[in-house]
């Protein structure tokens, strides 16, 4: 089972553990679940308390001695939606604070799968109607399907348009997975770098797509009109 997600919505690694074996066991006291997940007596009693804290298990006496269970597996949601209330309602607060801080360099490094989410989410906000793409390499497929077709979903959903140039290993990429609004084209084949670029108003994504990821996004003006220049020209160049 891929707990990627779990992790994502905040659940520690233990959490995570403890919760699987509460839907796998069903109603159980502490000592099968010490079994089961291999954690020591008072890592799992701890866990069950923060579980309980968050309503993803309840837990009942019988004589003296405490049954747990799991809560239903779409408490999650619930708990992904309250989560994101709280946000919106202090989001207000954290902008001002960021607005009211001293500007600084416009150059911004990311690093890991998360931080490509975050840096292409900051091309998603940059502003502008077109969203470029130089060279994208089938090794950003680590993203997953699911991903890339919701960041292109919200994307033609602001009225952006995109150009797309991939490199000849994404085309059969392509045929099974399809984006809206966009013009799709590829690099010859034999070109595979694995830098892709993303130009976005007067923003400038670059990511390197290694086993461990890296993603550069630079806010200068003349910068991405250059970047502008050089996409145009390979557009001409690319085939479709």
């Amino acid at each position: 089972m891929d707990t990627q997600i779990l992790e994502d919505i905040g659940l520690t690694n233990a959490e995570i553990k403890v919760y699987i074996a509460l839907l796998e066991l069903g109603s159980t006291t502490a000592g099968p679940l010490i079994d089961r997940t291999g954690l020591q007596n008072s890592v799992v009693h701890m866990t069950l308390h923060r579980l309980l804290d968050k309503g993803f298990a309840s837990y009942y006496m019988e004589g003296k001695r405490t049954h747990y269970q799991a809560s239903n597996p779409k408490h999650l949601l619930d708990y992904i939606g309250e989560k994101k209330d709280r946000l919106e309602r202090l989001l207000p607060e954290l902008l001002l604070r960021r607005e009211s801080a001293e500007t600084k360099a416009g150059v911004e490094t990311y690093r890991g799968v998360k931080g490509m989410r975050q840096i292409l989410y900051e091309l998603l906000g940059a502003g502008g109607m077109e969203h470029h793409t130089i060279g994208s390499p089938v090794e950003s497929v680590m993203m997953g399907e699911a991903f890339w077709a919701d960041y292109h979903r919200k994307r033609a959903r602001k009225g952006i348009w995109a150009k797309l140039i991939f490199n000849e290993s994404l085309r059969g990429w392509t045929e099974k997975v399809t984006y809206p609004k966009r013009d799709l084209r590829f690099l010859d084949a034999g070109v595979e770098p694995l830098t892709e670029t993303i130009i976005r108003n007067d923003t400038v994504g670059i990511l390197l797509w290694t086993e461990k990821p890296t993603g550069i996004l630079v806010r200068d003006r003349p910068l991405a009109d250059s970047y502008e220049k050089y996409f145009q020209l390979l557009w001409q160049r690319a085939k479709e």
